[in-house]
């Protein structure tokens, strides 16, 4: 029986968190066994901005591969490639454009949040950054992304995409995929304000915990990690207290306990105790995925072996899609 495809990515433009690992990348790590799961490095979405650099990227795209594989992505299972090896995800994003109204694009908060205010100055490739997303989806035909809440309305544009070229040609080649929305429990935020996620891109180093942190790092990042003046974890107020509860929050996920029980097992302890444990906890959570990612990078060869082989299967099916979709257009077979 043929598995549904599953397919995610993630952009190398810097060193993944906190927030990838519980987010998305320990949920994909679960997926495997169930479905053909394709994980990217979307090396072209992370050139939309025009602000990186070219060796960075490289070395930002193997550290991506190595942190797949140390946070359990195996390549013997998964497929594990940087997006650009694989030209059918540009070429079938040109012919995507073709069925997606402007109207669509207007619509999309992202493109307006990373634009800022003078629009007119962002790149055509930041704009149509959701039709390269919708391409890296339907190019495979996945019917399941594993996304944070915040990503429900790509997905939605996918889908919306997707209808518009079954009913331009009165098919039903595309099925819409289908998200899988991650647990609010896994939304982690900032440690400097927690009405932001944790992101790569905040100014702020002390925003995040990177996985390749090192114990004292951590434990500094923590101990300064914003709170308030209330004392105590009464569950109930938490709600109130966003950089507490994000603590608590983080807490709860590496114990497998749940933010109430939580609360009860830290009822009696002060801020600096309740940080001094959570900060322990981190680190015996990530040092063996910081020492794998370290042991991964000395060995470029075998992590751009596993994104080759990678590359290879998902162009098994990726090669197939993309003739029967010119197919379906019209373009001549040659």
């Amino acid at each position: 029986m043929t598995r549904d495809v599953v397919f995610s990515g993630v952009q190398p433009s810097g060193t993944l968190h906190l927030g990838n690992y519980l987010g998305a990348l320990c949920n994909w790590a679960e997926l495997q066994d169930k479905y053909n799961c394709l994980f990217c490095v979307v090396d072209l979405h992370a050139i939309t901005a025009n602000k990186y650099s070219p060796s960075k990227l490289k070395d930002n795209i193997l550290k991506t591969v190595a942190t797949y594989i140390a946070c359990g992505i195996d390549s013997e299972k998964s497929a594990i490639f940087n997006q650009s090896a694989v030209p059918h995800h540009a070429e079938l994003c040109w012919l995507l454009s073709c069925y997606t109204p402007l109207g669509w694009l207007n619509r999309m908060t992202q493109f307006k949040s990373k634009a800022g205010n003078d629009k007119s100055k962002a790149s055509l490739g930041l704009y149509n950054y959701p039709v390269l997303m919708a391409a890296d989806i339907l190019l495979y035909k996945a019917k399941y992304i594993p996304v944070g809440d915040d990503q429900k309305q790509h997905i939605e544009l996918t889908r919306d995409i997707a209808n518009a070229f079954n009913s331009h040609y009165q098919i039903s080649y595309f099925t819409p995929p289908e998200a899988l929305i991650l647990q609010d429990s896994a939304r982690i935020m900032s440690l400097k304000d927690g009405l932001k996620k944790m992101s790569k891109s905040d100014a702020s180093d002390y925003s995040r915990i990177n996985l390749d942190d090192n114990s004292d790092a951590i434990t500094e990042k923590i101990k300064k990690a914003k709170t308030d003046s209330t004392i105590g974890f009464e569950f109930s107020l938490l709600q109130d207290r966003p950089e507490v509860y994000n603590l608590v929050n983080i807490y709860s996920i590496l114990s497998n306990i749940n933010v109430e029980k939580t609360c009860k097992k830290i009822i009696n302890y002060n801020m600096e105790s309740f940080k001094k444990e959570l900060a322990d906890l981190v680190i015996t959570q990530l040092s063996p995925i910081r020492d794998k990612i370290n042991d991964l990078l000395q060995d470029k060869s075998y992590l751009y072996s596993i994104m080759k082989s990678g590359a290879e299967r998902a162009q098994e099916i990726s090669s197939k899609n993309i003739k029967d979709i010119k197919e379906i257009i019209g373009f001549p077979q040659i």
